[in-house]
């Protein structure tokens, strides 16, 4: 173990359940890397990932966006690419797009398309799928009003989808934001994730939840 996180480890206590506002406090105290270190989030689900009416799968616009930057893509007919353009999208393209994407060129962060591309774009799956890319009717990206979406991505929206495990995992800001603002990205997306709760799924929903840095230390933490 490096000198650095041994002296993360020494800042905290492995035994204690902190409340959001601690953990998020040290978190950030210890986000000391040499770059504006990623916030996460990480929750364990006791679902059953083997059984496809008990996966979790949703999408929401955090109140202080991700801090980082989303190059979209936007597949669609002429009429939609000029709008597209100007809301921000900074790779557009009908057909020829979906042929670019199925030859690996996937040089953006996040996917829209409009409902009359979707059969079309049922070549890229197997190259935007793997990605979490692919657009997705659930997650608002196949749609006709192609602005609004865009402008939400934009924002700071995200995706989140339990992996085989069981577990969810999001950033939820930078190193940067204030505690308030972290907090309040946080309780948003669990308002979501626990909206997100199968019915199939009885009794306890969320085993426990860390939150951590890029490079800094992970704690366990309750709701306030």
């Amino acid at each position: 173990m490096s000198k650095r996180m041994t002296t993360l480890n020494k800042a905290i206590d492995r035994k204690k359940l902190y409340t959001l506002s601690e953990a998020i406090e040290i978190v950030k105290a210890n986000a000391n890397a040499k770059f504006n270190e990623t916030i996460d989030v990480s929750i364990n689900l006791d679902i059953d990932a083997k059984k496809t009416d008990q996966n979790i799968r949703g999408s929401l616009a955090l109140p202080h966006g991700t801090g980082r930057a989303c190059r979209v893509a936007v597949v669609a007919g002429a009429d939609k690419i000029d709008e597209a353009k100007k809301a921000g999208a900074e790779v557009t393209g009908g057909e020829d797009l979906i042929e670019k994407i199925t030859k690996g060129e996937v040089d953006f962060d996040a996917c829209i398309a409009t409902p009359d591309m979707m059969a079309k774009m049922s070549k890229a799956a197997r190259v935007l799928g793997p990605r979490g890319l692919m657009p997705n009717p659930k997650l608002g990206t196949v749609t006709t009003d192609v602005v609004a979406m865009i402008q939400s991505l934009k924002k700071g929206r995200i995706n989140f989808k339990n992996e085989k495990a069981g577990v969810v995992h999001v950033p939820v800001g930078k190193a940067s934001f204030s505690a308030q603002q972290l907090q309040e990205n946080v309780e948003a997306f669990l308002a979501e994730l626990k909206n997100a709760k199968p019915s199939t799924v009885k009794g306890a929903y969320i085993k426990n939840m860390f939150v951590s840095s890029t490079q800094g230390v992970s704690l366990m933490f309750q709701a306030n």
